[in-house]
């Protein structure tokens, strides 16, 4: 289970968020409303390696092998 940031498109606040898989829905602690991922920050693969360009999709994605 990931630990993913979203932010809040009706307050702006930024949050991390314990969730299942990638695409569920995270809701604003402070408001409430359906949240945005934010793609701020590092990414990693799966060889620990930072990836350069990384969509975050990983359905789409063949950078990380």
């Amino acid at each position: 289970m990931p630990i993913l940031q979203y932010v809040c498109p009706k307050c702006g606040k930024k949050f991390e968020e314990l969730v299942k898989k990638y695409d569920d829905e995270a809701r604003c602690p402070a408001c409430g409303t359906p949240s945005a991922r934010d793609w701020n920050g590092e990414i990693f693969s799966a060889t620990g390696k930072t990836v350069k360009k990384c969509s975050g999709n990983c359905k789409t994605c063949g950078g990380c092998k």
